[in-house]
């Protein structure tokens, strides 16, 4: 099948989180560079991320600690400035060769109001807070299928994780693609795994998806 339409993740696809994560560091106080070498072991381990708060403080409740920090002025936020600059010449190219455009990952509904100031060029929005499912579930994907309208093979999922976006992905059918950037893309590449062996494409720049695309879409003409 073709590539009629083409989702991407949100972090460390479309957005840097790396400041959004600094001002965590800064809110336990401790300095960014051990917050970030704390993550990135707890990554490399396979564990979930949000145990890296736990190690600075046990017991440490992130959707509360959400709520303090909006209480404080000091709400999650993400702007243009976060952006990889690749994310909207991509996004624009690819509704410019016909494809349908979605976004969707696990964010709360605060970041989904972000994501829609940004005025990104997209078709499709949603996220893991309003659909009411998340990532690593299949019953996500198969939201962002029916969301699409059109066939799970005829879908791309762009992700930079392989456990959370590229292989649950694959088990409902969608053609995947992974990039490598960010703590997950580097940390746990693995081109010889058989869920990166099944991505289309693997990518380290959003700047050569379009072009991929066409190509792929070309020789099934």
């Amino acid at each position: 099948m073709r590539i009629s339409t083409v989702f991407f993740d949100v972090g460390e696809v479309l957005v840097d989180e790396a400041r959004e994560y600094g001002t965590w560091a800064d809110w336990l106080g401790v300095s960014r560079h051990t917050f970030s070498g704390v993550f990135g072991s707890i990554v490399a381990t396979g564990r979930d991320y949000r145990e890296t708060f736990q190690v600075f403080k046990p017991g440490f409740d992130l959707a509360e600690e959400r709520e303090k920090r909006a209480a404080a002025g000091q709400p999650e936020w993400f702007g243009e400035d976060d952006l990889y600059p690749d994310v909207r010449p991509c996004l624009s190219r690819l509704r410019d060769l016909g494809l349908v455009v979605g976004i969707s990952g696990n964010q709360t509904a605060r970041a989904e109001g972000l994501l829609r100031g940004l005025g990104l060029p997209h078709d499709i929005l949603g996220t893991s807070d309003t659909w009411g499912v998340e990532k690593p579930s299949t019953a996500f994907f198969e939201r962002v299928i029916a969301e699409a309208g059109v066939p799970a093979g005829e879908i791309l999922y762009v992700g930079d994780r392989l456990d959370n976006d590229v292989a649950p992905a694959q088990d409902v059918g969608m053609k995947t693609a992974v990039i490598r950037r960010g703590i997950w893309g580097h940390v746990l590449r693995d081109p010889d795994s058989p869920v990166e062996k099944g991505c289309v494409f693997a990518l380290d720049s959003l700047a050569e998806l379009p072009d991929r695309i066409q190509a792929y879409n070309a020789s099934r003409s």
